[in-house]
């Protein structure tokens, strides 16, 4: 701040109001990155194995759950704030991440920018449309960006009943901005979180699919998409009724950012890896390990 201030000619207590307005609005990003910095080996053992650009965010070992998805997100959204400019489409999978992540964004002014919700949200409990608006709201709000809802049931009773949907103008309007997406933000649903996923825990899935899922060895789901160890997800008979985007769709995107907290997200993080579904991954300390401690690597399609 000394130099600083002796360049522009002004005060340090200036220069320091100055960088406090700075970070707080957003305008840049203050950080410290030290080679010795075990987060930064894990992050390029993380991208070495996977070829991601991994940012793993410190959280000591006895952190609670709920305070290291607090963290994770925390940095998540700042992280997610360079991703983010003018002319683009952000996909937005709804869920209890992407919820903590909304809570922290840090305002950008772009324009002609678009937000667009990737699954839909409604069960037989509710219609889904106070929670995930909610979400897309504060991204709509803190990137001065127009939101795209998708008010479709989160699973269809009959695969039929979506096909017919997804033929309707209405419905075909917001799969064509899905199909146009340059950022897509989600994070990994898992049965045994200890922050439960809100796709388990919101009345989303009933005994049956619970019982189908565990039997065709499903890891996890991306908006609302479930898929196995391996990265398979073509022949799973829930993904028939989901709402959201195939996989396809999603690795279109130049920039895919994926948000997991918790050792319990290693293992559909590690699937979602190798279903090619991530650019970039922002993990907590003990999960990033988890996946490095586990056999096998590499990321396929």
């Amino acid at each position: 701040m000394e130099a600083i201030a002796r360049e522009l000619g002004t005060s340090r207590s200036s220069v320091s109001r100055l960088l406090s307005f700075a970070r707080e609005s957003g305008l840049v990003d203050i950080q410290i990155k030290s080679p010795l910095d075990q987060a930064t080996v894990i992050s390029e053992a993380l991208h070495r194995r996977w070829g991601v650009v991994a940012h793993v965010v410190p959280v000591p070992d006895q952190t609670t759950d709920v305070d290291r998805l607090d963290r994770v997100a925390l940095s998540a959204a700042r992280i997610l704030t360079q991703f983010v400019d003018s002319n683009m489409v952000i996909g937005v999978a709804w869920g209890s991440t992407v919820s903590a992540i909304s809570r922290y964004l840090v305002p950008k002014a772009t324009h002609g920018s678009t937000i667009v919700q990737l699954n839909g949200a409604a069960n037989t409990r509710t219609t889904g449309i106070v929670y995930a608006s909610e979400i897309l709201r504060r991204f709509g709000d803190a990137f001065g960006a127009t939101v795209q809802q998708f008010p479709v049931p989160a699973f269809f009773d009959d695969p039929e009943t979506k096909l017919a949907l997804w033929r309707e103008r209405s419905t075909k309007r917001v799969l064509e901005f899905q199909e146009a997406m340059d950022v897509v933000l989600f994070g990994i649903g898992a049965a045994n979180a200890l922050v439960p996923s809100h796709v388990y825990s919101g009345g989303y899935l009933e005994a049956a699919d619970h019982e189908s899922l565990a039997a065709e060895g499903v890891v996890g789901d991306v908006a609302t998409v479930f898929f196995r160890a391996d990265g398979s997800s073509t022949d799973i008979t829930l993904n028939k009724r989901a709402s959201g985007p195939d996989f396809a769709t999603i690795r279109r995107a130049p920039r895919r950012v994926c948000v997991a907290a918790g050792v319990a997200k290693a293992e559909g993080l590690r699937g979602a890896l190798a279903a090619g579904l991530v650019t970039d991954v922002i993990v907590d300390e003990s999960c990033a390990r988890a996946l490095l401690e586990a056999p096998g690597a590499g990321a396929g399609a």
